[in-house]
């Protein structure tokens, strides 16, 4: 029975004094390279702790091999933006100027939903607040507000009942409608398609996002294949 607890605490010390040598990052915060390491340095640990007749060096000699490994490599990823950008890739802007990047967000495989999502967490109340969103290497949304919309105490400015705003509706994703958002707004379809027209825009699915704001003013943008269309044509304008 002691033998166990033995190497148990052993394995233990050695797990955790491998993820303080690879640095003081959270577990959300890793790069790719470096979760892996951890998942597979835990699985491998956890082997030797299970089964007693496997020699303990068999766990800890792989171990400290993918440790090393990743020492070196992080040293390598230092010195070279080449090996950097293989093992931690690069950051990739998908919102640039207020304008969202379609093509960027296809390649990323995120959706407007996730987008969405990730931008009320850095405390956006829609795309209309943004001037730079970037994807870092490890996952999070760095977002830039717009000059504007930088953070002013109620304190600094000395207002008095200063209210909060609702949230926008996001009533056009990806050129589908959302009924629910819509509703929500207290607005139909007939009305969306009015406020299209008046753009000079016909076909719902043409546009990528729509975004009704609280004060009644339509934040949106088309389709990048469509704006490709209304250029070969010359019968069209930005959308602003």
């Amino acid at each position: 029975m002691v033998i166990p607890i033995i190497r148990t605490l052993i394995l233990y010390f050695l797990v955790v004094s491998s993820m303080r040598v690879m640095g003081k990052r959270q577990i959300g915060e890793m790069q790719p390279s470096e979760l892996v390491v951890a998942i597979m340095i835990s699985d491998l640990a956890s082997i030797p702790m299970q089964e007693v007749d496997i020699p303990l060096l068999s766990g800890i000699v792989p171990v400290l091999t993918l440790l090393v490994a990743e020492v070196f490599m992080s040293f390598f990823c230092l010195k070279s933006a080449w090996v950097r950008k293989i093992f931690t890739g690069e950051p990739s802007i998908v919102i640039y100027d207020g304008k969202v990047l379609e093509s960027e967000l296809r390649k990323l495989r995120f959706s407007l939903v996730d987008l969405e999502e990730q931008l009320r967490i850095s405390g956006c109340a829609g795309i209309n607040d943004v001037r730079v969103a970037v994807l870092e290497t490890n996952g999070k949304l760095s977002v830039i507000k717009k000059t504007e919309l930088q953070p002013v105490t109620v304190g600094d400015m000395r207002l008095a009942n200063v209210s909060g705003t609702n949230l926008p509706c996001m009533i056009i994703l990806d050129g589908d409608v959302n009924f629910s958002e819509l509703r929500r707004a207290g607005k139909n379809e007939k009305w969306l398609r009015e406020e299209l027209a008046r753009r000079g825009i016909k076909k719902i699915k043409d546009v990528f996002f729509a975004e009704l704001a609280e004060d009644g003013t339509i934040l949106l943008q088309k389709k990048e294949k469509a704006m490709q269309r209304v250029q070969r044509h010359d019968n069209g304008s930005d959308i602003k």
